[in-house]
């Protein structure tokens, strides 16, 4: 099915494109590519006048603020290089591109994203980034809770393994919008 996008709704966010987070491996496509597609539709959006989130993480200055819940798993709390949260320089940011910190998975909870959504008049985001099954599915299962449509662009998307991906790609995502390819976006957006 193609899609139609209002260029005047919509807006683009990535999720944790930075360069402490695009060093990791990851399947079932490369940091690599997803940096190269989300690139791409980010350089698209731009021309076209939509607005581009760039959403990063990293952890609050002193660590004393974050909620350290109790897992089978526990998150790696060690050191973190002065550039981590870095965006990654392919992405930029352009000097109209909006920078949002989050200091935990989703990019909605204790940050501006959806008050700068909303103020720009967006009720739909296309969204990618790293991790599919962690920032990218946290950050959709809220902007789904808000009410705003989605477009999840597959392979501008990547997991710790393909397993974790496809979980999300194929279980959730279609249930709280729609699933298309770097090209799909593209040629949507000409």
């Amino acid at each position: 099915m193609d899609i139609e996008i209002d260029k005047n709704k919509t807006s683009l966010v990535v999720i944790d494109l930075q360069k402490g987070i695009v060093g990791l491996s990851c399947e079932p496509h490369s940091a690599e590519e997803v940096v190269v597609n989300a690139s791409k539709i980010a350089e698209a959006c731009r021309e076209k006048g939509m607005p581009v989130f760039l959403v990063r993480v990293t952890p609050s200055a002193d660590m004393k603020d974050s909620l350290h819940p109790l897992s089978e798993h526990q998150m790696n709390r060690g050191q973190f290089l002065p550039d981590w949260a870095d965006i990654v320089p392919q992405l930029g940011p352009t000097e109209k591109d909006f920078v949002i910190t989050k200091h935990q998975w989703g990019a909605f909870y204790g940050t501006e994203l959806d008050l700068q959504l909303r103020r720009r008049g967006i009720d739909t985001i296309i969204l990618c980034g790293i991790s599919t099954n962690i920032g990218v599915e946290s950050t959709a299962r809220f902007a789904y809770e808000y009410g705003y449509n989605q477009i999840f662009v597959e392979d501008a998307m990547s997991a710790l393994n393909e397993e974790e991906h496809k979980n999300s790609v194929q279980g959730i995502f279609p249930r709280i919008g729609l699933v298309r390819k770097t090209e799909e976006i593209l040629s949507a957006l000409q």
